[in-house]
């Protein structure tokens, strides 16, 4: 699976990082049944749409995916760029303020991680967050 799937499948299990990489592969919002097509793609034993379904639903409930209603169904995307990613959203969204308090106490104190996190900052595009490492 590669060392990004390797880092999801500890915070997703197997089946979420795959879910979550087919988002990433389709690079738009998609419904359930891109998302199943392509997972079943090479597979011998083809996965239920209901499983993939839920699948992307619990993704979307952990802020991993984005979901927006289409019609009568819903379209998902993908909300993290990778694994490092989930899991800061994952260590806020459990611990809160006391997280990015502990962070930036870190940051303080090593002074690579310090610049980076005024240059983060001082950024005008949340995008620019993991792009200049």
């Amino acid at each position: 699976m590669g060392e990004r799937g390797d880092e999801l499948s500890k915070l997703l299990g197997p089946l979420g990082a795959e879910v979550l990489q087919a988002l990433w592969s389709a690079g738009k919002p998609v419904p359930v049944r891109v998302v199943l097509d392509r997972l079943n793609r090479d597979r011998s034993e083809p996965l239920a749409y209901t499983t993939v379904m839920t699948v992307l639903a619990r993704l979307s409930e952990r802020g991993a995916a984005t979901r927006t209603t289409a019609g009568r169904g819903y379209l998902y995307a993908a909300a993290v760029r990778d694994a490092a990613e989930l899991a800061v959203k994952d260590v806020v969204r459990e611990h809160g303020d006391a997280a990015v308090t502990y962070f930036v106490d870190q940051a303080r104190g090593t002074p690579h991680l310090r610049q980076r996190l005024e240059r983060l900052l001082g950024s005008t595009s949340p995008d620019s967050a993991g792009k200049d490492s």
